[in-house]
């Protein structure tokens, strides 16, 4: 087993119709696969939202199809990758004295499994999914990156799925980016590049730009687990930050030792 440095990954995982797509974005998670090779994943995404932290901790986690309006054939996608209670234990001791719930009923939801059909598409690799505790602030979910950072000296791959900008009410496909979410966009782009994790972690004083882009904070606030996971020594890359249908954020990163 692969015990060196892993990166920690955020991606704007967009539609679930990607897990069956090729494009541009698909593209970049199947090169990403290519690039790391961990003994396992601690997933985080934007589609399990808890009121206490939780992991999942059983040995076969099942895939969820958490979506209506797509065609049967993404219904009928599976994503058998093995579990790992022993990370699941691994995360709560690291998160001590904070309770982390060993959940046996959840599994892989779409925000997980979409990314991770292109990056490791044998299912070979074990996952582990850390739910977003929706009763903690923003500066919580940072500091639990913080937290989880020392698992990527153990071979374990922090993977993070959301948007930064996700704002589905407004959706348009006629439009690549509106103006309020591009300038949302580059203004996190623009932290990210120079290290002001703080002003992300506070990113409503952006104002009505942060309102628009970030109207429920769920698809956000994965991303901040990574930057959280970032240590002194280490690269930032932005993999893509397009703008799709209007108002939905592509952007990407990987935080890793070195940059190939």
């Amino acid at each position: 087993m692969n015990t060196q440095t892993q990166p920690a990954i955020f991606l704007g995982h967009g539609s679930p119709m990607n897990a069956l797509e090729n494009n541009q974005f698909t593209e970049t998670w199947k090169q990403l696969g290519a690039r790391f090779q961990p003994k396992a994943i601690l997933a985080i995404s934007a589609h399990w939202m808890t009121t206490t932290v939780a992991v999942t901790s059983m040995s076969a986690p099942r895939t969820i199809h958490d979506f209506g309006g797509f065609p049967p054939a993404l219904f009928a996608a599976q994503y058998p990758a093995p579990g790992n209670p022993e990370l699941a234990q691994r995360v709560a001791q690291l998160l001590a004295p904070i309770h982390v719930h060993q959940d046996r009923d959840w599994g892989l939801d779409h925000g997980s499994w979409s990314v991770l059909m292109k990056m490791y598409p044998e299912a070979d690799i074990p996952v582990v999914q850390l739910s977003l505790n929706m009763n903690q602030d923003e500066a919580f979910h940072f500091a639990l990156g913080q937290r989880l950072a020392s698992l990527r000296d153990e071979g374990v791959m922090l993977l993070a799925s959301g948007n930064v900008v996700h704002n589905l009410r407004r959706l348009d496909p006629r439009v690549g980016g509106f103006d309020w979410a591009q300038r949302f966009n580059q203004q996190v782009r623009a932290a990210i590049e120079n290290n002001h994790f703080e002003a992300l972690v506070n990113y409503t004083q952006f104002g009505q730009d942060a309102q628009l882009a970030v109207p429920t904070v769920e698809h956000y606030l994965p991303l901040l687990y990574i930057l959280g996971a970032k240590r002194d020594t280490d690269h930032v890359e932005i993999l893509s930050d397009e703008l799709v249908m209007g108002s939905i954020s592509m952007m990407s990163l990987v935080i890793a030792e070195t940059l190939s």
